[in-house]
């Protein structure tokens, strides 16, 4: 199987055609079958759960942090998202027992 990759410009205008196709679509009912049946109320509480609980992993916290003038400079020269590059590689580190091992 190949991979496909299309480039979404999301300010063209959408097609006429494929309007009229996502309206019909829209209007047809949802049917569960055996491969996807309709989930219980039980289930779509754990599934909120869950979501709530991954999201609230994801927020990051804000910290003061002090480093070196030069260690900022070649961070910043990364460009825009360097604080990110920056989060992932100190995770990194501190997953990494024989590189802790070493800073410390």
């Amino acid at each position: 199987m190949a991979i496909t990759r299309k480039v979404i410009d999301l300010n063209a205008p959408v097609p006429q055609d494929l309007l009229k196709e996502l309206e019909l679509a829209a209007q047809k009912p949802a049917i569960p079958d055996a491969d996807c049946p309709e989930l219980t109320d039980e289930q779509l509480e754990q599934l909120a759960k869950m979501v709530r609980k991954q999201k609230s992993e994801r927020v990051k916290k804000v910290v003061s942090l002090r480093i070196s003038p030069a260690t900022l400079e070649k961070a910043q020269r990364l460009g825009k998202g360097y604080t990110g590059v920056l989060s992932r590689i100190l995770e990194n580190a501190l997953n990494n027992p024989e590189l802790l091992k070493q800073c410390l």
